[in-house]
């Protein structure tokens, strides 16, 4: 089922770079665009999990290093009948956490160097639970997927902009020129198909990876509890984080309410927390 929505997702996602392509060159620029397409789909399945955490500077811990949460990852792997993921840290204060990587064999646990300091030992649990409940569904491919492809669109988007704004590429109306209005319209769509994307694939996983980490650690308030404090914490700490990449955290870095609530990666942190509860009598 997740081949068929990464396949999908992929498609889409494709679609999406060839229409801005075309928008911004024509003919030409469709064929170009066709061909980074290419190179992402083989370059985001092979090599997303490296791009992601390159882009966050991410650093491997050793056992020596991380201790903590290393012992905690392979206790929880080993009660979910997984491999030891990589497990790496984050130089940033805000606190959160996300996997990565294309199948449990090749998968990768991240967490901020904030959320150590404010998680208890139970709390951290949870919140790792919740990352290898992403890894054992194994959903997290099409996450980094829809990260990469989804940036690489809004980057072109922005081309298109630019284009708008000095006129064009030159292009000519014999290779489907549609003039300054579809350009813009081209450059402004795009980004936000991309984003409804991902949010068709971002808030029932997480939704799912509340209940199966809540089972894996065996306590679904352990979550509960660390969700309350990394959205409390990661409001008053804001987190150097893209909107490309925003989904595949545990809670979402970029904050905004009205209209910008509308187009957020997340399911409220209050319904996730409710749920929790449920499984447990307390909501």
């Amino acid at each position: 089922m997740n081949a068929m929505k990464t396949a999908l997702l992929l498609a889409a996602l494709t679609i999406l770079l060839i229409l801005v392509g075309q928008a911004i060159g024509g003919r030409s620029g469709a064929i170009f665009a066709f061909a980074i397409a290419l190179a992402m789909n083989f370059g985001t399945y092979w090599f997303s999990d490296k791009i992601i955490l390159k882009m966050y500077r991410a650093r491997e811990l050793s056992p020596e290093d991380g201790r903590e949460i290393t012992d905690i990852v392979r206790d929880l792997a080993l009660k979910s009948g997984l491999p030891m993921p990589k497990v790496y840290v984050l130089p940033q204060a805000s606190p959160n956490a996300f996997a990565t990587g294309r199948s449990p064999s090749r998968a990768a646990v991240a967490v901020t160097s904030g959320i150590t300091q404010i998680l208890t030992k139970e709390e951290l649990a949870g919140v790792l639970g919740h990352e290898l409940a992403h890894i054992k569904d194994r959903d997290i491919l099409i996450g980094t997927i829809a990260a990469t492809m989804a940036g690489a669109i809004t980057m072109l988007a922005y081309m298109g902009r630019f284009a708008a704004i000095f006129g064009g590429f030159g292009r000519g109306d014999n290779e489907g020129g549609g003039g300054v209005f579809t350009l813009l319209l081209m450059a402004i769509l795009p980004p936000i198909a991309a984003l409804i994307i991902q949010l068709a694939v971002s808030r029932a996983r997480e939704y799912e990876a509340d209940l199966v980490g809540a089972r894996i650690t065996g306590n679904p308030l352990y979550l509960a509890n660390a969700l309350r404090k990394l959205d409390s914490f990661s409001r008053r700490i804001p987190m150097k984080a893209s909107q490309a990449t925003a989904h595949m955290f545990i809670v979402n870095p970029l904050r905004g309410g009205g209209f910008a609530s509308l187009f957020s990666t997340h399911p409220p942190i209050v319904e996730r927390v409710k749920r929790l509860e449920k499984m447990v009598g307390l909501a």
